[in-house]
């Protein structure tokens, strides 16, 4: 005797004809929480590099590239992105190659951290040309030429991750971030090489140095520790309180004065002679001449054809050594820095 035939079991498609539905669901209990999201911060003030003479030691150590330019954070949410500087200037119209490509990545909101640079024709972050390309010290001027280079993650898709440890963050950061190709926004790569080695082909490269970062540390504002800086050259922020008139040189600026702080006082260190172009010089010549004062803010001793001015302009100054009685050796102007970028002055202990 032949057995009926089974009928066929479609589970999934049910009846031929019958629309496919999911099975009905109770109604969200509107006082059942949803996910908790962590609220985006106005505000994160930057982790700092502490600088260290050598480069230090250990698997844990990430090294990148030190870019010398200005430090930002780039805002990414919903209503539309901010970029704002160290000090907590809001710079977004400053930087509108930077908002835009902000706006292309694929993330609903997140906060960036990283350096806007522009480059010169090696390839080499130059603050100089970064400030001329803002209109100089003061200036309002768009700067279309400056690149994001990302290198950390602070806030994504609604998550808080200072807590989170480095190698995390930086995990996230390189799916967000191009690491490649002409994008305002690039990451700053991690360099897998021996920290020694790697100071040692930057300064042959002509480099302002390197940057060390422990990979198992959380995001902590400050000069902690966890992020290290090893340059080549000395870099710092001085106070200029007058200048050495010259007919033969740019702007007619023979050489700058500068100073440093020692506690509340401020201390004479020295002058730079090098490092003005035309422009650069009578973007300063004009700046200084708003400032002249009759009676110097520090002792410089007997200076000839000397104009002295408030103290309030801050020189980037880049330098190789001290000399024994405390001046600046091979310095070299390398431009204004801004309020809003937290121009530091140089403190003498």
């Amino acid at each position: 005797m032949t057995k009926p035939s089974r009928k066929t079991s479609k589970p999934l498609l049910g009846e031929a004809d019958a629309p496919l539905r999911s099975r009905p669901r109770r109604r969200r209990d509107p006082a059942q929480p949803n996910l908790p999201l962590d609220p985006m911060p106005d505000r994160i003030d930057p982790c700092l590099a502490l600088l260290k003479p050598k480069p230090p030691k250990g698997p844990h150590w990430a090294f990148e590239v030190k870019w010398d330019g200005y430090r930002l954070a780039v805002h990414i949410a919903p209503s539309g992105v901010r970029i704002l500087t160290r000090g907590g200037h809001d710079w977004t119209d400053r930087f509108p190659a930077i908002a835009t490509e902000a706006r292309r990545l694929a993330v609903a909101t997140a906060i960036l951290d990283g350096e806007a640079v522009v480059f010169d024709e090696h390839g080499r972050s130059d603050f100089g040309r970064l400030q001329q390309s803002l209109g100089g010290r003061g200036g309002k001027r768009m700067s279309r030429e400056a690149v994001l280079m990302a290198f950390d993650l602070l806030y994504f898709d609604g998550r808080d991750l200072t807590g989170t440890e480095l190698f995390a963050r930086r995990h996230l950061l390189e799916g967000l971030v191009p690491a490649s190709g002409e994008e305002a926004i690039r990451l700053s790569e991690e360099i897998d090489a021996d920290g020694d080695v790697l100071l040692r082909i930057a300064c042959e490269h002509g480099l302002e140095g390197i940057i060390a970062k422990d990979r198992n540390s959380a995001y902590r504002s400050g000069r902690g520790g966890s992020w290290l800086k090893i340059k080549c050259v000395q870099s710092d922020g001085f106070l200029i309180v007058g200048f050495e008139k010259s007919t033969a040189s740019f702007g007619g600026i023979g050489r700058l004065l500068l100073a440093a702080r020692k506690g509340s006082d401020l201390v004479y260190v020295g002058g730079v002679g090098t490092g003005f172009n035309e422009r650069s010089a009578s973007e300063l010549r004009e700046q200084m001449d708003k400032l002249i004062i009759g009676k110097s803010a520090v002792d410089t001793g007997r200076k000839r054809n000397a104009v002295f001015i408030r103290p309030e302009l801050v020189a980037e100054i880049e330098y190789r050594a001290w000399t024994d009685d405390g001046k600046l050796r091979h310095a070299s102007y390398k431009g204004l820095r801004e309020v809003p970028d937290n121009a530091a002055v140089y403190e003498i202990e």
